[in-house]
């Protein structure tokens, strides 16, 4: 039988004598579904390298260690794709995503996805890892992303997340500029009714909390950097979006966006005639106020001019609590060459550049 690397806890004095229950629970935080999964397995839980039962007590000195089954992603074609990593231990995989990438099959994309390469990668090292990204970057969103090697680390993190200690940063290019240093949206998120794929903010939608920081401003477009407070779909898309200040070059909520689609859908030009929105839209009741009458010709939504064939948006930096160390780790990418190139034409006055 084939383990993943082990996660281990040494007793310090404080703790002699408490229950081995007690330490996988409180100290290795082990949920009560995996801590039943670690009971069946043949050496789930060792004691100094013995297997003991959960209701022994420990003493100070002891190595408790725990370990799951190795697994394999069966259902991923293993594909030969550069990989930019950041970092990998025996718990983590940290990689630069490159824009363009989908993180998982999905069905009509079965290839060419983060999953795909990963899993060729881990292969060709020899490993039996099952892939599971902790979190999901949107397609055209590059940057830091984590993988999980085994199912107690992406269980932490997780419970990270859901507790709000991991920190996400990002960095976009937005519409406009922006007045403020600094603030924080809060604009609850959920499906448009009228176009399920699409987000929008509404008083009955998940609460979504978004805090920016505006790193350098030009005649008509702004770089922000953007930490999540909460986790849903198109987060800072929709948000930024709200606030009248949407992503350069976002083909779904951009300034343009919605007034093409809609076009799109009109009988005369082959669609079924059926609104995308409903009355007022993604910008209706407090949207992105300055953005609603705007056409893409007014506004051109194209990101050619910044020499981008994305929306402008990256995930910076990511940090947590280490599952394997239970140090806190931080992780960054920089800017990719394309955000780059489009910074620069700013800076230099090209597009929508300085005065």
């Amino acid at each position: 039988m084939e383990y993943y690397a082990p996660l281990s806890y040494l007793v310090p004095a404080e703790e002699d004598g408490m229950l081995l229950r007690t330490i996988l629970q409180n100290r290795l935080n082990v949920s009560r579904k995996l801590l039943s999964r670690l009971k069946l397995t043949e050496r789930g839980i060792t004691v100094n390298g013995e297997r003991k039962y959960i209701t022994v007590r420990v003493q100070a000195g002891d190595l408790v260690e725990v370990r799951m089954e190795t697994e394999t992603s069966e259902d991923i074609l293993p594909q030969a794709i550069p990989l930019d990593i950041i970092h990998e231990d025996d718990h983590v995989l940290i990689v630069n995503k490159p824009a363009g990438m989908i993180v998982h099959p999905t069905h009509g994309h079965y290839v060419n996805t983060l999953a795909n390469a990963v899993v060729y990668h881990w292969q060709e090292r020899g490993e039996d890892v099952r892939f599971r990204p902790v979190h999901r970057l949107d397609q055209e969103t590059s940057g830091v992303l984590a993988i999980a090697k085994n199912p107690y680390v992406h269980q932490q993190i997780s419970d990270q997340m859901q507790a709000n200690t991991v920190m996400k940063e990002y960095l976009a290019l937005v519409h406009g500029r922006l007045d403020k240093d600094s603030g924080t949206i809060e604009g609850p998120i959920d499906r448009d009714p009228a176009a399920p794929h699409y987000r929008i903010v509404t008083p009955d939608g998940y609460h979504a909390v978004t805090h920016y920081w505006t790193e350098e401003r030009f005649r008509d477009a702004t770089l922000v950097r953007l930490r999540l407070e909460t986790g849903r779909t198109h987060q800072i898309r929709v948000h930024m979006q709200h606030i009248g200040h949407p992503l350069i070059g976002d083909k779904m909520y951009g300034p343009g966006a919605r007034e093409m689609a809609e076009a799109a859908l009109q009988p005369e030009n082959g669609g079924s005639g059926t609104a995308l929105y409903g009355a007022g839209g993604p910008n209706a009741e407090g949207g992105a106020a300055g953005c609603q009458a705007e056409s893409a010709a007014e506004r051109p939504n194209a990101a050619g001019q910044f020499g981008l064939e994305r929306h402008a948006l990256h995930a910076s930096k990511l940090a947590f609590d280490h599952p394997g160390t239970r140090m806190r780790v931080e992780y960054k990418a920089e800017l990719p060459a394309d955000m780059r190139e489009a910074l620069e034409r700013l800076q230099n006055g090209g597009a929508d550049g300085t005065e």
